[in-house]
């Protein structure tokens, strides 16, 4: 869960396993899994550091990974196994 603010000043708590998309227009739009969008004061950049604090504390780190889907120190290596 990560603390939002809307743009009226007050606060929420957002499940951060069901954003889908985040978008600047230029606003924060936040869309989740369901299809309901939230309008927030947050900046992009700051949804996304929150919500990849959340998946670490809950152990669930984030992996960054390239268009064909390999993590970029596998694909390094040419591990074609690792897809």
């Amino acid at each position: 869960m990560i603390a939002l603010q809307e743009l009226n000043g007050e606060q929420f708590v957002l499940n951060a396993d069901h954003i889908e998309t985040i978008k600047s227009t230029p606003d924060t739009l936040i869309t989740l899994t369901n299809g309901k969008k939230y309008l927030v004061s947050n900046g992009l950049e700051d949804i996304v550091r929150k919500a990849i604090k959340y998946r670490q504390l809950c152990g669930q780190a984030l992996q960054v990974v390239d268009a064909a889907g390999m993590r970029p120190e596998v694909a390094a290596f040419g591990d074609k196994a690792a897809r």
